[in-house]
């Protein structure tokens, strides 16, 4: 008989001995790496390119606003800018809605579509992160983009109006509610934007995919709500004019302010309720947001 034999090799593993923290840790990991994938932080210098090229578009549009409403206020005095209508922050998310649409378009299936496509998605969802855990992440971190990208040119046009003013503490008393109504303004139009965005993005694993789909769904969305709006008369024209899905989260904004923006205000949607069109937008919002809830609870089932 033989003895069997055998050897004892060290590998260098150690036993982790610090601090678990469990499903709180994991999800500021996927929040944090989503900020990053957002704005191209860590990766190559391509990859960088278009989400600071929307941002900064969208700030120089805020700093433009911004000096020709200030100029137009010191040549012909206190409220001429309001006399020639320029634009104002209450028609700023009007102007940059298409922007922001874009941006979406483009930048939000980088944060679900290549996880998915490379199989990471799996990696992530070992216990105790669940995949509604891991979209909810995703989500937030979108959000917090869109957010920045909504309030920031909105600062820089409420700073250089200010500074632009004859006088600063008379505009800031009659202006100051500005503030709030933008904020507002910008969540509205963040949240929607964000969950229609990435709850497109969980249903295919190509980033060009995704993008197409979304650009094409809000450029024919409005051609065809402005083909048939006008087309329809009275109540039927103005409830066709809703499909315009780029449309829905300026109608909320125009209520926020309380009078309508140069995007909306030919639209024939524009002589619904308010209340429509609040209920429209927290359709278009929930909606999405249900099914890419929906989608990735049972990826991570």
């Amino acid at each position: 008989m033989t003895a069997q034999t055998g050897q004892v090799y060290d590998t260098g593993f150690r036993r982790y001995l610090g601090p678990r923290e469990g499903r709180r840790r994991a999800r500021m990991g996927v929040y944090r790496d989503g900020l990053r994938a957002a704005l191209g932080i860590g990766r190559g210098g391509r990859a960088k390119i278009l989400p600071w090229i929307f941002i900064g578009s969208m700030v120089v549009t805020g700093l433009v606003m911004a000096l020709l409403a200030g100029l137009a206020n010191r040549i012909g005095g206190e409220g001429t800018s309001a006399e020639l209508n320029l634009p104002s922050h209450a028609q700023f998310y009007g102007t940059a809605s298409i922007m922001m649409f874009l941006f979406a378009a483009t930048v939000a299936p980088e944060l679900l579509c290549s996880d998915r496509r490379s199989g990471a998605i799996y990696l992530y969802l070992v216990r105790p992160l669940t995949g509604a855990d891991y979209a909810g992440a995703r989500w937030l971190a979108f959000l917090s983009v869109m957010l920045a990208v909504a309030w920031l040119p909105q600062f820089v046009l409420f700073a250089g109006l200010v500074l632009g003013a004859q006088d600063t503490g008379e505009y800031l008393k009659d202006n100051w509610l500005d503030v709030p109504r933008f904020l507002a303004a910008g969540v509205v139009m963040a949240l929607y934007v964000t969950t229609l965005a990435l709850a497109v993005a969980a249903f295919t694993t190509r980033r060009a995919y995704a993008a197409a789909f979304l650009i094409g769904l809000f450029v024919i969305s409005t051609a065809v709500a402005g083909g048939v709006g006008e087309s329809l008369d009275g109540t039927a024209g103005q409830w066709a004019s809703l499909i315009a899905l780029s449309s829905v989260p300026v109608y909320v904004n125009d209520v926020i302010f309380g009078k309508a923006s140069d995007f909306t205000s030919g639209s024939p949607a524009q002589l619904l309720p308010e209340y429509v069109h609040v209920l429209w937008w927290v359709l278009w919002t929930v909606g999405p947001g249900t099914v890419l809830w929906q989608k990735y609870r049972r990826l991570g089932a």
